[in-house]
């Protein structure tokens, strides 16, 4: 890993910008749906942008990795460079009057975002970018391709707006994974447009654009999550949301300790959560307030915080029932 981040300094970077890049933002939705690749300059997102964004993110990796595996001494020089990559990032691409990215796509504005690009006090004035560009331009559709639809469903969740991925995941009009489904897929296109693209190009079980969409299932949707300061769900960080229009998830994770289960319902006004935690693991789990739930100081049960819509606790391994 360290040889090939050496390479592509060498090889790519130009005044701290990855200048290398091939296939964009890949099979991003075009204008038409005759057409393989769009031919709209508006929509294509700069390589440059790309390349570096995913640049940087791997050198923040490289230092995790670094300390994980004892190579502590290697991590100033990842630091180091990221910080440079970064104020060079900012100073050729972003616009602080607009807070935009580049071209303002919603992947270079997604990526830079979730990448941890963006100056501070400035993220909700991108993301806010992110929503008029999905809304207005493309009708609350996904305009990404392989690498902007890798944080979509994620990026929209975490800065407020699940309604909005919740849409884009229910969508049965192109471009949408349910317009694969309506029209006979069984496996994730290639193409978003891939009944009406060139058949020779449009592979029919391509799992790329699939995108984040199951993380999101299970990370945000039925709240399982690995802890940030945890490895391999030692502990858990169980935090579901739940967007208007879906009333049920259950979803369950074979881990390295054991399964995780996490189904809630919300039904006739009442809200039930069944979770299984297993054994030599413990979990940090949300219980929205909106939800009322009863018998949270059972034994067992360790609260942590309260904030205005949740109530934090702590429960060790063993399986627990709330509701209200």
């Amino acid at each position: 890993m360290k040889r090939w981040m050496q390479h592509i300094e060498q090889m790519a970077m130009q005044d701290y910008i990855i200048v290398k890049d091939t296939y964009g933002d890949w099979c991003m939705p075009p204008e038409s749906q005759e057409l393989i690749h769009s031919q709209d300059p508006a929509r294509k997102t700069d390589g440059a942008i790309l390349s570096t964004s995913m640049y940087y993110s791997l050198l923040n990796m490289m230092s995790e990795f670094a300390k994980l595996s004892g190579n502590d001494s290697d991590i100033p020089a990842y630091q180091d460079l990221a910080a440079k990559m970064k104020a060079a990032y900012n100073a050729k691409y972003f616009n602080s009057e607009t807070a935009q990215y580049g071209n303002n796509t919603v992947t270079a504005n997604m990526l830079s975002l979730r990448l941890g690009l963006v100056p501070e006090g400035f993220k909700e004035k991108v993301f806010a970018n992110i929503v008029k560009k999905t809304q207005d331009d493309f009708g609350g559709h996904v305009s990404t391709g392989v690498l902007g639809i890798q944080h979509l469903m994620r990026g929209l969740t975490e800065y407020g707006r699940v309604d909005m991925a919740w849409n884009i995941a229910t969508n049965e009009t192109y471009p949408s994974w349910g317009y694969m489904v309506k029209k006979g897929a069984t496996t994730i296109w290639e193409l978003w447009n891939g009944d009406t693209a060139d058949p020779a190009m449009n592979s029919a079980n391509h799992v790329m654009l699939l995108g984040d969409l199951i993380i999101w299932y299970y990370e945000d949707l039925a709240g399982i999550k690995n802890a940030p300061e945890s490895i391999a769900y030692k502990k858990l960080l169980m935090a579901p949301v739940f967007p208007e229009g879906l009333n049920s998830v259950s979803a369950a994770y074979e881990s390295v300790y054991g399964e995780i289960k996490s189904a809630w319902k919300k039904e006739n006004g009442s809200f039930s959560w069944d979770i299984t935690i297993p054994g030599n693991t413990s979990a940090i789990v949300r219980i929205p307030k909106e939800f009322q739930i009863k018998h949270i100081n059972q034994p067992g049960i360790k609260k942590v915080s309260d904030a205005a819509t949740y109530t934090e606790i702590e429960i060790g391994s063993g399986n627990y029932h709330f509701s209200d």
